[in-house]
């Protein structure tokens, strides 16, 4: 949405959301669309330079270098946010990397582990500094990250896959968990996102299958319905709904925003 369209989603203002790897993608699209609804934000990234420029950007009142995959650094992470804005209304788990490309003879297993410590079990230790904060405030939202990835099976990027799927039943479970504490836990698909990270991964798939760029990305447009990428900016505008009181109803749920992905 333009800034002239954008709606005003109720009950973000003043809200505390924490916001992980917000230094830039989607990450920072979202930080921008709730910072534009006047939440007050958290960050943390492990890129210092993009992390810096970000929270001058949106006013965050935490910006903190983290990698989630690491419990001591999310505990200092939440720790400040704890300290510095007096606890916290919701998390948005959103770090993750693209992980190895390749067969699973090939993968090794230390690029599968850094990709499930950083895609699924980082979200878990996030979630597990951030919701006794949440329950002190009388509840809140979760909103977790997964992807296309987490509802089709995708050759050569088993370990992506894996944790995308785990982050399904991290969503559902925890949504059936906190639903009496009033914190709803929802996930967001995003499919084919416009964007570098997305170029790497067709470069990539395009080098292990030997063929051009551009015959690969026409590949993964035409498993598209609508035939396109999603901006980044569409998956933050639902990130914004679903922690906002418009989305009060919603828990549990895996919503897709990827212009409808038919296979990978």
């Amino acid at each position: 949405m333009t800034p002239e369209t954008q709606m005003t989603l109720p009950g973000l203002a003043g809200r505390r959301v924490a916001v992980t790897a917000g230094g830039a993608g989607i990450g920072l699209c979202i930080a921008r669309a709730l910072a534009a609804q006047g939440a007050r934000l958290a960050l943390c990234d492990v890129d210092r330079g993009a992390l810096d420029a970000a929270a001058a950007e949106i006013g965050a009142e935490v910006a903190e270098i983290a990698d989630v995959s690491d419990d001591a650094q999310v505990a200092a992470f939440f720790g400040r946010i704890e300290a510095e804005m007096g606890g916290l209304d919701g998390l948005v788990n959103n770090a993750g990397i693209a992980g190895p490309t390749g067969g699973v003879e090939d993968i090794a297993p230390a690029d599968w582990r850094r990709c499930i410590d950083i895609c699924l079990t980082g979200q878990f230790l996030c979630a597990h500094h951030a919701v006794p904060m949440i329950k002190r405030a009388g509840g809140g939202a979760i909103v977790n990250i997964s992807s296309a990835a987490g509802r089709f099976g995708y050759a050569y990027r088993t370990p992506y896959a894996a944790a995308k799927w785990g982050v399904i039943g991290l969503t559902q479970s925890l949504a059936k968990e906190l639903g009496a504490d009033d914190i709803r836990v929802n996930a967001i698909l995003p499919g084919i996102i416009a964007g570098p990270r997305m170029e790497g991964v067709i470069a990539a798939r395009a080098e292990q299958t030997g063929v051009s760029h551009a015959e690969m990305k026409a590949e993964y447009l035409s498993r598209i319905s609508l035939g396109r990428m999603t901006p980044p900016e569409d998956v933050a505008d639902v990130a914004a709904f679903l922690i906002s009181d418009a989305g009060r109803n919603l828990s549990g749920q895996s919503l897709p925003v990827d212009g409808n992905v038919e296979a990978l």
